[in-house]
């Protein structure tokens, strides 16, 4: 039986791939400084045309999954 052994992937470019990906619709997966980190999250979706919040704390390997920027094969490394 094989091991099956997964790509490591980082999180720096796991996010550059959710941000290509969510460029069309005018959002952008950002983190935030300072002590908004309480209220939104890591990780936050901004739709940058309106200027609104779409989404707190947003799991970036779930989100990955969920846009299919991150395949079965590839797992988080940091």
């Amino acid at each position: 039986m094989k091991h099956k052994k997964k790509v490591p992937t980082t999180t720096r470019a796991l996010v550059q791939r959710i941000n290509r990906r969510l460029r069309d619709q005018d959002e952008i997966l950002k983190t935030p400084r300072g002590s908004a980190r309480y209220e939104l999250g890591d990780y936050y979706v901004l739709n940058v045309s309106r200027n609104y919040i779409v989404e707190k704390d947003v799991d970036p390997e779930k989100f990955g999954r969920k846009l299919a920027v991150l395949q079965d094969w590839e797992a988080l490394a940091d």
